[in-house]
C-alpha cells in the first residue's frame, strides 16, 4: 500500500509548484512537486526540495520556531505562510521580521540592500510580505515598466471565485493589483481562465461553481474555506496598507 502524502507536504507542493515549474524559484528539476500536489506520490523527498526554496523555506522555519512547531512543513505552518491563519496572528511581527532578515540577508546581494530595520514596519509572517516588501519588484513600480506590476500580481496569492468549470481550466472572477499615483491597490473583479490540472490530475479536487480558490502564477492551487478566505483577504489588505507609506514617498527617498 502506498503511503499517504503528509498534508503539509501536499499543501506546500500545491503553492510552490507553479513558480518552480516556470523556473522562478526553488531547485531545478523538482517536477516531482506536481505529483505530490496531486496527492499521487508519498515517496518524494519534499523536505529536501522545500529547503531549496530560498523564499518560502526561511519564512516557514522562522514561523515554526516562533510558534513552537517542530516541523516547518507542518500543515499549520505551511498554511500560515501562504495564506495566513491563527498561527500567523500569534506571532510578534517585529520579532519575526528581525529573525527573518537575519536569516536571509546573508545570501542577499546589493540589490537587496533594503533588508534592514526600516522594513520592520511592513513585516508579517506571510507570503504577501515576501512578495510586496522583501521582493525587490515593488521598488521598481515607479519605473513605468509593466514587468514589476505583472510579477507582483502573479507571485502574490490571489483570491478567485469559480464561475464555471471546464475540462482543463476554471473560469473565475478575481481582482488584480493596480498601480497609480504611487499607490498599489486591488482593482475591480475580472473574469478569466486559470489552470487547475497537471497532466490531467487536479490540484483542486472536484471544483464547483461558487468555490473560492487561491491562485498562484495563473494556477488555481487550493480551495479555501470561509476562514481561509478571510485570512488571505486580511493579510493581503494589511500588507498593502503597510507598504503604502513607502510607495507614497518620492522614489529617490525610498529605502
Amino acid at each position: 500500500m502506498t503511503a499517504q502524502v503528509p498534508p503539509g507536504h501536499r499543501l506546500f507542493a500545491r503553492y510552490a509548484h507553479a513558480p518552480n515549474a516556470l523556473g522562478y524559484c526553488g531547485p531545478a528539476g523538482s517536477t516531482a512537486l506536481g505529483r505530490v500536489a496531486c496527492g499521487e506520490n508519498a515517496d518524494v523527498d519534499v523536505p529536501t526540495i522545500a529547503r531549496g526554496f530560498s523564499g518560502a523555506w526561511p519564512y516557514q522555519q522562522v514561523l515554526a520556531q516562533l510558534t513552537g512547531v517542530s516541523d516547518p512543513l507542518a500543515e499549520e505552518v505551511v498554511r500560515g505562510y501562504w495564506t495566513g491563519n491563527d498561527l500567523t496572528e500569534r506571532v510578534d511581527r517585529a520579532e519575526f521580521g528581525r529573525a527573518l532578515i537575519d536569516r536571509i540577508k546573508q545570501q542577499a546581494g546589493a540589490y537587496w540592500s533594503h533588508l534592514n530595520d526600516g522594513l520592520l514596519a511592513e513585516a508579517a509572517p506571510t507570503h504577501a510580505f515576501h512578495v510586496l516588501a522583501v521582493y525587490p519588484w515593488s521598488r521598481l513600480l515607479a519605473s513605468g515598466r509593466p514587468e514589476p506590476l505583472t510579477v507582483l500580481d502573479s507571485c502574490r496569492i490571489g483570491l478567485a471565485s469559480v464561475v464555471a468549470v471546464e475540462p482543463t481550466h476554471l473560469v473565475v472572477r478575481a481582482r488584480h493589483l493596480e498601480y497609480a499615483d504611487r499607490s498599489l491597490t486591488l482593482g475591480d473583479e475580472q473574469e478569466e481562465r486559470v489552470d487547475y490540472r497537471l497532466d490531467g490530475a487536479p490540484f483542486v479536487d472536484g471544483p464547483a461553481v461558487g468555490d473560492r480558490v487561491a491562485v498562484h502564477w495563473g494556477f488555481a492551487c487550493d480551495r479555501l474555506d470561509d476562514a481561509q478566505v478571510r485570512s488571505l483577504e486580511r493579510w493581503t489588505a494589511w500588507q498593502l496598507r503597510a507598504m503604502a507609506p513607502r510607495l507614497a514617498r518620492d522614489p529617490k527617498e525610498r529605502a
